[in-house]
């Protein structure tokens, strides 16, 4: 598609002031193209994931380090490339992406989200999208999947070592679980969740699901080399490490010594794990209620404002 044929307005869901999605998430029928800088591409979007950081966002919990107003939310995106910047070497015209259009989530992250019709990102923070996965598949991985990948590498993860996810039926846990098991080789994997999540856990390749509702798992008498806590239970967590054990959280504030971190998005990642997802040896985890349609933004945060999604809460398609 040449970039005379692209309309100069796009339909986005966005918000003008801070407060609950409910109330100032808005659908607004015109909005203009974002600019395609050099090292960038216009992406059409065709599917996108909401994530706790985009309500987060839209409350206003970091908005001393936040874009200006108004915003189009979404981090997570899959579509089809439609323009190049002029510096792009990796992507052309047509080709299927995804990625987390942000380098660091809580640094000024982009004003024109995926929410929309079209969004841009730079070419570093894209990866080619798996053939055998759809849009809304591909849309509801980089930020969690990256996000999992990147606790287990902090933790020095390898083959034969055990480790404990707390939330493991989230948008992260589910990916913390599969790559564990089925990436790095981990000789035990153990994970909770709610009693009706239990079932999943152990699809995922969990080999010990802890029902939150009726145990706690610090007094449990398995103990394990890393805790990846995705809830925010970092001081529960050393209870269930082994001596020499590291715990890893991406809930603020931590617990010293625990490893806390916020991602730096990297397409590199996503291609690297590419393979293992069209293999089958990883899985898209949807939520139930997933893929809402483009005119239920405000029910698919409402839902995901809960706490109770499975996976990742998507929206498509994108028209």
């Amino acid at each position: 598609m040449a970039a005379t044929s692209l309309p100069s307005h796009m339909k986005a869901w966005t918000y003008s002031e801070y407060g609950k999605s409910s109330e100032v998430l808005k659908f607004n029928h015109s909005v203009p193209l974002p600019q395609v800088k050099e090292d960038q591409v216009l992406i059409k979007v065709a599917a996108a994931s909401i994530n706790p950081i985009d309500y987060k966002r839209m409350e206003g919990y970091f908005k001393n380090s936040d874009s200006p107003l108004p915003t189009t939310p979404g981090f997570d995106v899959a579509g089809v490339v439609v323009k190049l910047g002029s510096k792009v070497k990796k992507f052309k015209v047509g080709d299927e992406v995804y990625g987390d259009i942000n380098l660091k989530a809580l640094e000024y992250p982009k004003v024109s989200g995926s929410l929309a019709e079209y969004t841009t990102a730079e070419e570093i923070l894209l990866a080619h999208k798996p053939q055998n996965l759809s849009f809304a598949e591909a849309a509801s991985l980089p930020l969690t999947l990256e996000t999992a990948y990147e606790g287990l590498e902090r933790t020095g993860f390898s083959a034969g070592k055990s480790i404990l996810v707390l939330g493991g039926a989230g948008g992260v846990g589910t990916h913390v679980i599969q790559l564990a098991k089925h990436v790095y080789g981990a000789s035990k994997v153990g994970a909770t969740g709610s009693t009706r999540k239990l079932e999943l856990l152990r699809n995922l390749g969990a080999d010990l699901p802890i029902d939150y509702t009726k145990e706690n798992f610090e007094d449990l008498p398995e103990k394990f080399d890393v805790v990846y806590d995705t809830v925010g239970q970092t001081e529960q967590a050393f209870k269930a490490l082994k001596e020499g054990g590291k715990v890893v959280t991406i809930v603020p504030p931590g617990f010293p010594p625990a490893i806390l971190f916020i991602l730096s998005t990297d397409g590199a990642i996503l291609e690297k794990l590419n393979p293992y997802f069209e293999s089958g040896k990883l899985k898209p985890v949807l939520d139930p209620k997933s893929p809402f349609p483009f005119s239920q933004a405000v029910e698919a945060f409402s839902h995901l404002e809960t706490n109770r999604a499975t996976g990742k809460v998507v929206v498509y398609p994108i028209p």
